[in-house]
């Protein structure tokens, strides 16, 4: 087998999972089991095995950490600065995910300690560049609302007009007109009306709708 002589970097991936709960944008972070950075908070992630892909790792990674899988899981981007793992030259490909507060269900495992949800807007102190890679994350979701039907990785199976809306408004951190909005989503001609409705306090009963294809992204004008 040939040797190269120049050095080579290790490669790891780093996942931003997001969800919505609480009138809340959070993301999911594990307290760290072994050093550097031993007992601190950080995205779930960790080294690419020699004869694996990088989805590959990502997926397996979050699934060890967290014990969540089966969810919308997309490339971010990769950071590469020299000196944001103490332990040698190490680049990450980030990545970042979304899932439906009703299927949360954390389970660390692997050289996690613990995983829990934090809101992005009161992150504790993190290990490595994460907060950086969380930053960006939450930069490109907001961005994708405009031309993508993202935000319904972040809905439960049957749920409101209204409720969808608070999603869009959670993470753009903004008030949304409700007629333009509920135009645009259903233009998209990506919701199904379930025929049933549900009650939200004083409010009349309103219509449930789903996803005609979950765990798809469509790219919209």
């Amino acid at each position: 087998m040939y040797h190269y002589p120049c050095p080579h970097p290790a490669v790891t991936t780093d996942i931003a999972l997001f969800t919505v709960q609480q009138q809340q944008l959070q993301v999911v972070l594990i307290r760290r089991e072994n050093p550097p950075y031993q007992n601190q908070w950080a995205l779930p992630g960790g080294f690419v095995d020699s004869e694996e892909d990088l989805d590959s790792c990502a997926v397996r990674e979050l699934e060890e950490e967290t014990g969540i899988s089966g969810i919308y899981l997309e490339q971010l981007y990769t950071f590469g600065q020299p000196d944001r793992d103490p332990r040698e030259r190490v680049i990450t490909i980030a990545y970042y995910a979304l899932m439906a507060a009703s299927q949360l269900a954390l389970r660390p495992a692997s050289d996690a300690r613990t995983a829990a949800w934090h809101p992005v807007t009161d992150l504790p102190g993190l290990a490595f560049d994460h907060a950086d890679i969380i930053a960006l994350a939450q930069q490109r979701l907001a961005a994708k609302l405009d031309y993508s039907t993202i935000a319904f990785n972040l809905m439960p199976p049957r749920f409101t007009l209204s409720e969808l809306q608070q999603v869009y408004e959670i993470i753009r951190n903004e008030p949304l007109d409700k007629r333009n909005f509920r135009k645009r989503v259903m233009a998209y001609d990506c919701l199904q009306e379930t025929g049933e409705r549900r009650r939200n306090g004083s409010h009349r009963p309103a219509m449930l709708y789903k996803v005609k294809t979950p765990g798809q992204l469509a790219i919209v004008k």
